[in-house]
C-alpha cells in the first residue's frame, strides 16, 4: 500500500513532466538549502535565479508557474526574502497586473472583428510577399495598441479555422460539423501535396505575425508587459513612451518589414510557399457561405467591436486612465452592447491571461530576492563604470542575451529596478537614466525573438493547437526567426549605441 501511494505521489508531482525534470526540481530544492547554509545567501540567491531561468527555458516540459513557485516558496521559508517584500513589489507593479487581468480579457471580446480582418487579408491578397507584409504590419499595428498574446491568439484561431475547413473538405467531411482534423489517415493521397504546401504557407504567415507582434510591441507603452513596467518606473505616458523609444523602434520596424518581404521573395529559411489553388477555392467558398449566413445581430456586434477598438486607441493615446482600467471599460462596453450577459462567457475571457499573471507574481518574488541579497549590484556597478557612451550598448547586449534564453518581462524587471536604484543614489543624470531605460526596453523586446523562451507570444504559438498541425517545432521556430533576430538585434544595438 505504501509503495503504491509513493508511486502515486511521484506520478502526481509536476504531472506529465519527464522524470529527469522532476528529479532536477527536487535536486534544486535540496541544493538551495545546502548552499544557503554553507556558502551564504548571495550564492544561494544566484543559484535560485539560475534555477528559475531554467524553469523558463524548459517551459515546454512544465509551465514555469509550478516549479518556479516551489522554488520561491522555499526561498520565503529560508528567509531569502520576506512576504512583505514580495507584497511591496506587487503593489509597486500593480499597473502591470491590471494590464494582464483586464486588457487581455478586453481584447478577447474583439476576436470576431480581428478574425474577420485576418480572413479578408488571407483570401483577398494573392501576392504572397504582399500578404506576408500585411500580416506582419497588421500584427505590429495591433500589438502596439493591444496585447501581443491576444493578437497571436487571434492569428492562431484564424489559422486553425482555415486548416480545419480545408482538412475536413479534403477528407470528405462537412466543414461545419465538429470532426477531427489532426489525423491524415483518411485524407486521399491526391490532397497530401496540397496539404503540405498549405502547412508551409500557414507556418510562414504565423511566424511573420509572431515577429510582427514583437516589432509593434516594442513601440508603445502597452505593447508588452515590460513596456508598461518600464514606463511606470520612468513616469512616461503613452505618447511620451512612443517618442522616447522611436529612434530605435521605428527603424527596426521598417527593417523588419523589409526583411519580411525579402524572405518571401528569396524563399529563404522556410518562407515563400504559395497558397495552393485548390485550397484557396475551398476557403473562398466557405467564406462566401459564412458571409451569406451572418445575421444582423452578428453584423451589429462587429460594428460595436470596431467602435470599442477606436475608443480604446483614443483612451490609450491620451492616457485617460491606467491601461488596465481602460481594458475593463472595453469589457463593459462590448459585453453590454453585444448581448453577453452570462457569467460563463465572461469568465472564458480571463483564461488566457490569468496563468501568466500568476507567473508574473513569481517573477516579482525573484526580484524581491535579488533586491534583498543585492545580487545584481556588482553587474550594474560594472556597467556604470564603463564610459558613458558604451553603457547603453552593453545593457542592450546583456538584456538581449538573457532575454533570448529566459523571459523578457523577468529580465526587464530586474534591470530597470537596479538601474533606477543607481539613479536615485545619484550615480547618473536623468537624461542618461532615460537612455539606459530605452536600452533595457529595446534589449528585452528585439533580440528575444531568437527563441520561443524570450517572447511570450512565441511560446504561446509553440504550445498552441496549430503548431503540431503545421509541423512548427521548437527548432523550426528558431531557424525561421534567425534572419529577424540578426536584423532586429544588430540594428537595435546600433541605434541604441549611436542614435540615442
Amino acid at each position: 500500500m505504501s509503495g503504491s501511494m509513493t508511486q502515486a505521489f511521484a506520478q502526481n508531482f509536476l504531472g506529465h513532466s519527464p522524470r529527469w525534470y522532476k528529479a532536477t526540481i527536487v535536486g534544486f530544492l535540496i541544493l538551495n538549502a545546502l548552499v544557503l547554509f554553507t556558502a551564504g545567501p548571495v550564492a544561494a540567491g544566484w543559484l535560485l535565479v539560475i534555477e528559475f531561468i531554467f524553469t523558463l527555458a524548459m517551459a515546454l516540459k512544465c509551465y514555469p508557474l509550478m516549479p518556479g513557485g516551489l522554488l520561491l516558496i522555499e526561498a520565503l521559508l529560508l528567509k531569502m526574502t520576506t512576504p512583505q517584500a514580495l507584497y511591496d513589489e506587487l503593489v509597486h507593479n500593480f499597473p502591470v497586473i491590471l494590464l494582464l487581468m483586464f486588457m487581455v480579457a478586453g481584447i478577447y471580446f474583439m476576436k470576431d472583428l480581428l478574425l474577420f480582418l485576418f480572413s479578408r487579408l488571407l483570401l483577398g491578397v494573392r501576392s504572397k510577399a504582399a500578404l506576408a507584409l500585411m500580416f506582419c504590419f497588421l500584427s505590429a499595428f495591433l500589438s502596439a495598441f493591444l496585447d501581443a498574446l491576444t493578437v497571436t491568439a487571434v492569428i492562431i484561431s484564424a489559422a486553425v479555422g482555415f486548416y480545419s475547413v480545408y482538412h475536413r473538405v479534403a477528407s470528405g467531411n462537412d466543414p461545419r460539423q465538429d470532426s477531427g482534423f489532426s489525423d491524415d489517415q483518411h485524407l486521399p493521397t491526391l490532397h497530401h501535396e496540397d496539404l503540405e504546401k498549405f502547412r508551409a504557407f500557414l507556418r510562414s504567415l504565423l511566424m511573420h505575425g509572431a515577429v510582427g507582434t514583437a516589432l509593434g510591441g516594442v513601440c508603445t507603452l502597452v505593447g508588452e508587459p515590460q513596456n508598461l513596467l518600464i514606463g511606470h518606473e520612468m513616469g512616461w505616458h503613452f505618447a511620451e513612451f512612443f517618442q522616447k523609444v522611436a529612434p530605435v523602434s521605428l527603424p527596426v520596424l521598417a527593417a523588419g518589414l523589409v526583411t519580411c518581404v525579402l524572405l518571401e521573395k528569396l524563399r529563404w529559411f522556410g518562407y515563400g510557399t504559395l497558397l495552393p489553388d485548390n485550397v484557396r477555392a475551398v476557403l473562398a467558398n466557405y467564406a462566401a457561405e459564412d458571409d451569406a449566413e451572418r445575421t444582423s445581430r452578428q453584423r451589429a456586434a462587429l460594428l460595436v467591436q470596431g467602435a470599442a477598438a477606436l475608443i480604446l486607441i483614443g483612451c490609450l493615446a491620451f492616457h485617460i486612465a491606467e491601461v488596465g482600467l481602460i481594458g475593463l471599460m472595453v469589457i463593459v462596453l462590448i459585453t453590454a452592447f453585444t448581448g453577453i450577459t452570462d457569467e460563463h462567457r465572461l469568465g472564458s475571457a480571463f483564461k488566457d491571461a490569468m496563468p501568466f499573471t500568476a507567473l508574473l507574481v513569481v517573477f516579482f518574488a525573484v526580484v524581491a530576492v535579488i533586491h534583498d541579497q543585492q545580487l545584481f549590484a556588482p553587474l550594474i556597478e560594472w556597467v556604470l563604470a564603463l564610459p558613458v557612451d558604451q553603457q547603453p550598448g552593453m545593457l542592450f547586449i546583456a538584456n538581449g542575451l538573457l532575454s533570448a534564453i529566459s523571459d523578457n518581462v523577468f529580465v526587464a524587471t530586474i534591470y530597470i529596478t537596479e538601474v533606477k536604484q543607481a539613479f536615485l543614489a545619484g550615480h547618473m543624470s536623468r537624461e542618461h537614466f532615460e537612455t539606459l531605460a530605452i536600452a533595457i526596453n529595446t534589449g528585452t523586446n528585439l533580440p528575444s525573438v531568437a527563441t520561443p523562451n524570450g517572447q511570450a507570444a512565441f511560446l504561446f504559438l509553440l504550445t498552441s493547437a496549430i503548431a503540431p498541425l503545421v509541423r512548427l517545432s521548437y527548432g523550426r521556430m528558431v531557424w525561421m526567426a534567425l534572419p529577424y533576430t540578426i536584423v532586429m538585434g544588430l540594428l537595435g544595438w546600433y541605434a541604441v549605441s549611436f542614435w540615442l
